[in-house]
């Protein structure tokens, strides 16, 4: 959606919502306790209410719902320094707002060797965070290590699920094996 429709979005219910597919999401990949930070929608998460009451109002209130069920979550944060918390090891998720919020942080941590995770399917969807790249498809110069990477946390991620397609669980194993064989 257009960013000018972001913040009409963001209720207590759909963080609170994002909180729960985030912290299950971890724990498909592996995270047995995850720590999940939140990003604030405004500038310097609101900076008290003097950039908007969003962080106040809205995210506050899912972040203390998301603990009370259990979730280890903190939050709301500036998101102009909450992934630098995130890569020193103080959280192993970060819960952004929209799109390219987490996107622009999550590229210049990574952009070879970083994934997007996105749950609330029967099954794990994992993307290598760069995208498809069909700018340079077939032409021998695209790093495989995101990629590698997507198809490495899905197979973990439906390998924990329970995967009632046994023919499509086998297949899923054959990818990996190959994959990690390269």
């Amino acid at each position: 959606m257009p960013l000018k429709d972001v913040a009409r979005h963001i209720t207590r219910e759909a963080v609170l919502n994002g909180l729960v597919l985030t912290d299950r999401c971890m724990r498909d990949a592996g995270i047995a306790r995850p720590r999940i930070a939140v990003a604030g929608l405004n500038p310097h998460a609101g900076d008290g209410g003097n950039f908007g009451r969003e962080e106040i109002d809205i995210i506050e209130p899912a972040v203390t719902a998301a603990k009370a069920q259990g979730i280890a979550c903190e939050g709301p944060f500036p998101s102009d320094t909450v992934f630098l918390r995130a890569r020193r090891g103080d959280f192993d998720a970060v819960q952004t707002m929209y799109h390219d919020q987490g996107q622009i942080a999550m590229k210049l941590m990574g952009f070879e060797r970083g994934i997007t995770l996105i749950d609330g399917y029967a099954f794990p969807v994992c993307t290598p965070a760069h995208g498809t790249a069909y700018d340079i498809a077939g032409k021998g110069v695209a790093n495989l290590g995101a990629t590698r990477n997507a198809l490495l946390i899905a197979a973990r991620m439906a390998k924990r699920r329970d995967v009632d397609d046994v023919e499509r669980a086998r297949r899923l194993r054959s990818m990996l094996t190959k994959v990690a064989a390269e």
